[in-house]
């Protein structure tokens, strides 16, 4: 077996023998209250998709094969005609991520761009990314509130956007069982969704919140489907599966920028290659005293913070 040289070498482990060895662990009856949530999942899981291999695993003519079996199977799921890329690090990149919270006045305008470029369930409107109203004086999220409401900003109060760190020491790639998820040479961490067995080890394992999990069967009517997908993005995710930030790698990937920071009005958000020396995020890290969040914890994240 051939493995890409750009990505980690998967050992062979079976989605089998870590079900398998979850349940001697725990034992029956703690077994089946742990993975009831993907009882639906494993109903819904076809032969193909379950033997399928994992994704460094594959040949360019078996990613076709997957690829062309996923776009069928929206089209009959959803009623929608999607193409579904299979998008590769540029070369030479390292995406990073910044925001002002100078400007950032709790709009919440990224979290719906999310959600609708990520073909997030539409009934429990999911996305990506938090907005927490934040007391004056600290970074320390957990003081900070999502539930917030009424005319913001407010004068005593800033606004913190979270989501995937894409942290360059990712506590959610080193507890995966199964190796579903790792970080890519341009510093995002992806998820091969038909690899995920649903176990939520990453989400327990992230400490800024950035992980979500697909309790049921995802909504998106077909007119609501963005179309231009990629496998390890925003293509549909199915139910039983933890699902995260991917930096709309299927947007970042092809030369473009991410949904969030677009539509941002009031243009706290910047992103960049932090490898080219000319770019804005560069000039931004080097010239603005920028904040981390949970710095302590040693997870170096690729997301930024600062004021003017």
């Amino acid at each position: 077996m051939t493995n890409h040289p750009s990505l980690p070498i998967i050992e062979n482990f079976s989605r089998r023998a870590a079900v398998k060895g979850a349940f001697a662990t725990l034992g029956a009856g703690a077994f089946v209250a742990a993975i009831s949530p993907l009882r639906q999942a494993a109903k819904n899981t076809t032969a193909a998709e379950f033997m399928q291999q994992h994704y460094t695993e594959l040949s360019p003519e078996q990613k076709d094969e997957v690829i062309a079996r996923l776009e069928a199977e929206t089209k009959e799921k959803y009623g929608a005609d999607v193409t579904i890329g299979d998008d590769r690090p540029i070369p030479g990149t390292k995406f990073v991520y910044a925001i002002n919270l100078s400007v950032c006045n709790g709009n919440g305008k990224c979290v719906e761009a999310c959600h609708q470029e990520n073909n997030h369930d539409r009934a429990t409107n999911q996305s990506y990314i938090r907005v927490l109203e934040m007391p004056k004086g600290t970074m320390d999220m957990e003081q900070g509130s999502t539930t917030y409401s009424g005319v913001v900003p407010k004068d005593d109060k800033f606004y913190l956007p979270v989501q995937c760190q894409q942290c360059d020491e990712p506590p959610c790639v080193d507890v995966c069982p199964v190796k579903a998820t790792w970080k890519e040479e341009d510093g995002i961490v992806v998820v091969d969704y038909n690899w995920c067995i649903g176990c939520r080890y990453c989400e327990a394992a992230c400490p800024y919140h950035a992980r979500r999990f697909n309790w049921k069967e995802p909504e998106v009517p077909a007119k609501e489907v963005n179309p231009d997908q990629s496998y390890l993005s925003n293509r549909i995710r199915p139910v039983g599966v933890v699902e995260k930030c991917t930096y709309c790698l299927h947007r970042t990937r092809r030369g473009k920028l991410p949904a969030c920071l677009e539509a941002c009005p009031t243009g706290a958000r910047v992103f960049g290659n932090i490898l080219d020396k000319d770019s804005n995020i560069r000039w931004i890290l080097q010239n603005k005293r920028v904040y981390i969040l949970k710095e302590e914890l040693g997870t170096k994240p690729a997301f930024f913070y600062y004021f003017d």
